[in-house]
């Protein structure tokens, strides 16, 4: 792989959430939540379905506007800054994407576009930018797909592309949301390769990587947050929450958690209900 070129702010919490409240009718989503995660930290969020992950990294990236509280993203207060423009330094990269890319643009162009932080290419790209793109792809190992139509490749190729599209205004926050889903283990493993790759680079973006599944959580990762019920449960280094009773506490079941070469896994110790005869 190839070094990355990219570029941090100085001084300053990449993402602050200060007492957040969201409401949808009767309902309440986030409850109080407060975060924050500084330079040179890289963070994983756990939880249940329902437990307003992704709820979070919508007002996290002012996709949606919280009932009360206050917002900070990369040293700006949400409400005094153009979001249109601050999105541009805050990465994207979820297979949910999938639905809003124009399929039949090569891989490069869905890569250029987010430099604009749009869905297509609606001004002339330079020289430059198409540079930086196909560097982009060569720095994730796939610059043989570059003239590749989008919706052919497969869906790890797909997520290596997204994630060089987020990459592709050198953007300080990058959100990895279910980064992995639907792939096979070989091709997880593939893309965790470069998911950590990136992390180690010297001036890397700050990474806020949501999974399911914590044997994902790859060892560059410094800090986890778990929500439940739209509330933090817990949140800190690592080690000290990747823990049997903070994940029992999480998922309602009976859960030890075993860590080697710097990653955890988990696995639920009850016995399954018997089957009535």
């Amino acid at each position: 792989m190839k070094r990355l070129d990219n570029s941090i702010s100085p001084d300053g919490n990449v993402l602050t959430l200060h007492d957040i409240h969201l409401e949808r009718g009767a309902k309440v989503i986030l409850d109080g939540l407060s975060w924050r995660v500084s330079r040179g930290q890289h963070w994983a969020v756990v939880g249940p379905n329902g437990s307003g992950k992704t709820t979070m990294l919508k007002v996290a990236t002012g996709a949606m506007w919280p009932s009360s509280g206050e917002v900070w993203g990369l040293g700006a207060k949400y409400g005094r800054v153009d979001l249109r423009e601050l999105r541009k330094r805050i990465g994207w990269v979820s297979s949910a994407l999938d639905e809003w890319m124009l399929s039949s643009e090569p891989a490069i162009d869905v890569v250029v576009s987010g430099y604009y932080a749009t869905f297509g290419i609606y001004d002339k790209p330079t020289e430059d930018d198409r540079l930086r793109a196909s560097g982009l792809l060569e720095f994730l190992d796939c610059g043989a797909i570059a003239q590749t139509r989008y919706d052919v490749l497969s869906q790890g190729e797909k997520q290596k592309v997204l994630i060089a599209r987020a990459l592709m205004a050198k953007a300080e926050l990058l959100i990895l949301d279910e980064a992995a889903a639907g792939l096979d283990l070989s091709a997880r493993e593939v893309l965790l390769t470069s998911i950590e790759y990136i992390a180690c680079q010297e001036n890397a973006p700050t990474l806020v990587f949501v999974t399911h599944h914590i044997e994902e959580i790859m060892p560059s990762i410094t800090h986890v947050l778990v929500l439940r019920g739209g509330k933090v449960l817990a949140a800190g280094p690592k080690a000290d929450i990747l823990t049997g009773p903070v994940l029992t506490a999480a998922f309602g079941l009976p859960i030890e958690v075993d860590a080697r070469h710097g990653r955890f896994w988990a696995r639920v110790t009850a016995h399954p209900p018997q089957t009535p005869k």
